[in-house]
């Protein structure tokens, strides 16, 4: 099922933390849950 093109940049313009794997706000440096300050954007492309 096809997602509206607001819903998709919503659901997947965030950060997430290495550490812990929160979710983190896009413009986020450290993670909210842990502090740690290695994140990395969420994929965009599906897996398989």
């Amino acid at each position: 099922m096809a997602r509206f093109a607001e819903a998709e940049v919503r659901l997947l313009n965030v950060k997430i933390c290495m550490k812990c794997n929160a979710r983190n706000a896009i413009r986020a440096t450290r993670c909210r849950k842990c502090g740690y300050s290695n994140l990395r954007q969420k994929s965009r492309e599906r897996k398989g």
